[in-house]
């Protein structure tokens, strides 16, 4: 026993023997605890009661949950759809179309179109000098009026004197 005294040997026996001590006093602590203890019940309610209880949870998980489900998962498809028609958006069929898709595909489109209602068209802004549409509702939609309306404070019309472009005649300007 090098390095070891008599002493120290003692106390790492003593500490080990109280370790072993602690350990005993907690089953039996653990098990006066087991013995003790009422039996344990599954539910609050028994016989009749607990197969009624039993008997409506079973309705609710198999017919109402999945028709909210199927109801809030609608409804959150069609939000891009809504905000483009709120905020007049040219492009707003195509997007209804796009959430559409969305439902049948998952989900997967749904992001896009999201993106794509809160966008702003600038080549139809280039092309139609406006990027706002109003939609009309169908029940208010008559033969001779156009789907689709476009809103601009001024009417679009050509200048009749367009300036020179660069490499341009003013023989080939007459002709336009």
């Amino acid at each position: 026993m090098s390095g070891h005294t008599s002493g120290s040997i003692l106390r790492h026996h003593a500490r080990r023997s109280a370790r072993v001590n602690f350990r005993r006093v907690g089953y039996a602590v653990a098990s006066a605890a087991l013995a003790i203890s009422p039996a344990a019940h599954a539910s609050l309610f028994s016989g009749d009661t607990l197969d009624l209880v039993a008997n409506i949870l079973a309705w609710v998980v198999l017919f109402v949950a999945p028709a909210i489900a199927i109801a809030v998962f609608w409804m959150v498809h069609i939000l891009p759809e809504r905000i483009a028609e709120k905020n007049h958006h040219p492009q707003a069929h195509a997007i209804k179309t796009l959430c559409l898709l969305s439902l049948f595909f998952g989900g997967l489109l749904w992001p896009l179109a999201w993106l794509w209602a809160y966008t702003k068209p600038v080549l139809h802004k280039l092309a139609y000098g406006t990027d706002r549409v109003v939609h009309q509702p169908p029940e208010t939609l008559d033969a001779s009026e156009p789907v689709v309306e476009t809103v601009a404070d001024e009417p679009i019309t050509p200048d009749p004197d367009p300036p020179l472009v660069a490499g341009t005649s003013t023989r080939m300007r007459a002709a336009h």
